[in-house]
């Protein structure tokens, strides 16, 4: 990490679903919650709970150098929604196999 940069995860207690439009794209109470300096909090979904036949694989990857490479999927009407990091750098090995979205809905 670079001074001054954090990044926490813990097991969120809380319910996570994730809807767009009238679709329920994911649901989970097994989330992880990752803090990252700068970030809003970012709730991470194990992969089981997510719906995959609605989404579609991105050619879009981006690199983060705390986190390392993420690819993305996308619904025709929203693109690069959801996004992973297959292969998360060590200090965020929890991640591996978790899916994030940008708009969760949290009880």
């Amino acid at each position: 990490m670079a001074e001054g940069h954090t990044i926490t995860i813990e097991q969120s207690d809380r319910h996570v679903r994730v809807v767009h439009g009238e679709q329920v794209l994911a649901e989970s109470g097994r989330a992880l919650v990752l803090r990252e300096t700068g970030c809003p909090p970012r709730y991470y979904l194990p992969a089981e709970d997510v719906r995959f036949e609605l989404l579609t694989p991105s050619d879009t990857h981006t690199y983060c150098p705390f986190k390392g490479t993420a690819s993305y999927w996308s619904l025709p009407d929203a693109a690069d929604l959801v996004w992973s990091y297959p292969e998360p750098k060590p200090e965020v090995a929890q991640i591996k196999d978790h899916l994030c979205f940008y708009e969760v809905e949290v009880s």
